[in-house]
């Protein structure tokens, strides 16, 4: 299938309004790129591996795609008049916003048209408001653009001692002078990668408390990284709980790329805070590591439960923690009876360490 795309420089004051304007004729849909930066609220909301930001110029493009048939002519979809807005970022900088419509009309317009009815569009909204350069170009897509688009986003990089690397990457003399853990991931688009300050805080813990053949627990697994990079670093079996079924493949990709099986960890998918039945599969006192790596509002409610699988002076590892809630993770850990509370900052994201009584 291919696309026609119109991408339009503008100003991020006039993004939404530009927006709403293209749905009358039938671009229900548009990309945003622009650098306004992410506040903290949304960065905690979001908790995905984010692009490192950039200084806001005040630019913003926005595209709009468009179904371009054999015969060149564009399909678009005139809303109903009770469609709903939503919007969502993908913590890159880009953010998709679409027209939700309980039905909808689809048109057949040719490229031409489209562009002369856009056109009219910024010209009007022009008159009363800043549009910045309101230039427009066009361009044709395949599926597979959309497909591989974010690879550019992600490359190589190195935490510590481990090499954090995807399939299309190979690592240089540099690299491996540097490291001496490799750690193969095709990120997709569900689960971390390693590249969030969150991650990588986990990441320094599990260098300094793994010890060869302890046993870890990882709350929230996810995409399985830590785990992973526990085994790396001498564990001698994981066990892993989320509540997402999408860890079940993005787990065994991962394992499988790093040359590990699910002998070497056990996925268990539901709410170990309280899931009777996911805590006696977990174990009581038979772990020397935890690791949740998740947001406070889980992380509060979890301290006082986790205990029972810790063995006595095991470390409780957590993370996902702005700056600002870190005093309330820590507060948590200790009315729990955790002990030798340590907090470890990067950016602006904390890691609350302790360990059991």
């Amino acid at each position: 299938m291919k696309w026609m795309r119109f991408r339009i420089r503008t100003n991020e004051e006039a993004e939404d309004v530009i927006i709403s304007e293209m749905v009358d004729i039938g671009l229900t849909g548009a990309q945003i790129e622009d650098k306004v930066p992410l506040t903290a609220a949304e960065k905690e909301q979001m908790f995905v591996d984010v692009v490192p930001e950039q200084e806001d110029d005040g630019i913003a493009y926005l595209n709009f795609f468009a179904e371009l048939a054999d015969d060149n002519t564009l399909t678009v979809t005139i809303p109903d008049e009770d469609a709903e807005d939503t919007s969502a970022s993908d913590g890159t900088g880009d953010v998709s916003y679409q027209m939700e419509a309980a039905g909808g009309k689809q048109v057949k317009k040719t490229p031409e048209q489209l562009q002369k009815e856009i056109r009219q569009i910024l010209d009007g909204i022009s008159q009363y408001m800043d549009i910045g350069d309101g230039t427009i170009s066009v361009d044709v897509t395949e599926d597979i653009d959309w497909m591989n688009n974010w690879k550019q986003y992600f490359h190589k990089f190195i935490v510590d001692d481990v090499l954090i690397i995807p399939s299309w990457e190979e690592p240089s003399e540099e690299d491996l002078e540097k490291t001496d853990k490799i750690f193969h991931i095709d990120p997709g688009t569900a689960f971390g990668t390693g590249l969030h300050e969150s991650t990588q805080l986990c990441i320094h813990q599990l260098g300094k408390y793994i010890t060869p053949g302890c046993e870890v627990l990882d709350v929230g697994t996810g995409s399985g990284v830590l785990s992973i990079l526990a085994l790396m670093y001498g564990a001698g079996h994981c066990v892993g709980t989320d509540l997402d079924k999408g860890a079940i493949p993005a787990i065994a990709e991962n394992l499988e790329a790093n040359g590990y099986t699910d002998k070497d960890l056990k996925l268990i998918i539901g709410n170990i805070i309280d899931d009777k039945k996911v805590q006696d599969e977990v174990g009581y006192e038979k772990y020397d590591v935890v690791l949740a790596n998740i947001l406070p509002v889980v992380l509060v409610p979890l301290a006082p439960v986790i205990g029972q699988f810790m063995k006595k002076g095991a470390v409780f590892i957590t993370s996902g923690i702005m700056n600002e809630k870190g005093e309330e993770v820590a507060a948590a850990h200790r009315a729990a009876g955790f002990t030798d509370i340590e907090m470890i900052h990067q950016g602006d994201w904390v890691s609350v360490t302790s360990r059991k009584a």
